[in-house]
């Protein structure tokens, strides 16, 4: 199998959550077991695990998902650097000037957003323009109607993971700007969350009156 082969496998894995070989083969359009010998090599370079599920009815199914190493495969927009200007901030201006930061990067996320946004659009509309940009920032991002008339925010992807780590007043700024910039009609909450333990960071968007 070619390298290409075995990063699209690694990205399947973080897009769509744990999978059987037998679903990673028909994603690739590859053989059963060219997709176990590609999760096999994966296993071997620490980079994916797996854990055997009961279904239903039958024998357990095989679910292979990334581990961490694996998971840190992706890019993560420079973690270090940011974490050390956080600490750096905070050590010479204190909580106060942290804030003042977070305040700072909030304005100008939402200004660029709202460039994007047009709030004229319907909302699968608008949350789709807000995926395109946030996935333009590496959040590989995208947007989900729900049958219900809401709207899914999918985030596979925090680049910005460790500075959310130390100081989680990112996570709540990002909350309060999708909100501005979404408009009025509608309310945001968080259905998933990565520092919680979940797989990836999923916002509901769901209109008022529904």
């Amino acid at each position: 199998m070619s390298a290409n082969t075995s990063e699209q496998t690694l990205f399947l894995l973080k897009m769509r959550g744990p999978q059987t070989a037998q679903q990673l083969a028909a994603l690739l359009d590859i053989t059963s077991m060219g997709a176990r010998r590609q999760l096999e090599a994966a296993q071997d370079k620490g980079l994916v695990a797996h854990a055997d599920v009961a279904d239903k009815v039958g024998r357990p199914s095989r679910r292979w998902q990334l581990t961490p190493a694996g998971h840190a495969r992706f890019p993560d927009r420079h973690a270090d650097l940011a974490l050390e200007l956080i600490t750096q901030v905070k050590a010479l201006f204190g909580d106060e000037g942290l804030d003042k930061l977070i305040g700072a990067r909030e304005r100008s996320s939402e200004l660029a957003y709202g460039r994007l946004v047009d709030p004229q659009l319907a909302l699968a509309q608008r949350v789709d323009s807000l995926a395109r940009a946030r996935d333009g920032e590496g959040y590989m991002a995208h947007a989900e109607p729900q049958d219900d008339g809401s709207v899914l925010l999918v985030e596979n992807h925090c680049p910005m993971c460790a500075a959310a780590t130390v100081c989680q007043n990112f996570c709540r700024s990002e909350l309060a700007i999708f909100q501005r910039v979404l408009g009025e009609d509608c309310t945001v909450e968080r259905s998933e969350y990565l520092l919680e333990g979940g797989r990836r960071c999923v916002y509901r968007i769901m209109p008022i009156g529904t």
